[in-house]
């Protein structure tokens, strides 16, 4: 699946509440630092998971689903499946783990 963009809270809800596939979420900021070494990987996971879908929040775009999901460090990267949140990551994380955590979600 493409990589996503999310701009508001409806296409949010949209995109996590949408069948049983996995959703990855990387919520993050231009100005954020941590966040530009965790973009690529996620760009990276979309292209080599085409089973799941990725997308990203900039939150000071979306502020209020970030507040939604109480994300007040980033990046965080969550999980959801079904609609529900089933895994996070704050922080710079290796490639690997994310990897981990689609197999086993």
């Amino acid at each position: 699946m493409e990589l996503l963009h999310i701009g508001n809270k409806a296409d949010f809800d949209k995109v996590t509440g949408a069948g049983d596939h996995v959703v990855i979420v990387d919520f993050w900021a231009v100005w954020c630092g941590p966040c530009q070494i965790v973009g690529p990987v996620i760009e990276q996971l979309a292209q080599e998971h085409p089973e799941v879908q990725v997308a990203k929040v900039d939150v000071d775009q979306v502020p209020d689903v970030a507040q939604q999901f109480g994300v007040t460090a980033i990046p965080t990267v969550v999980y959801f499946k079904g609609g529900k949140e089933v895994q996070r990551f704050v922080g710079v994380q290796p490639k690997a783990v994310y990897e981990h955590a689609i197999a086993s979600v």
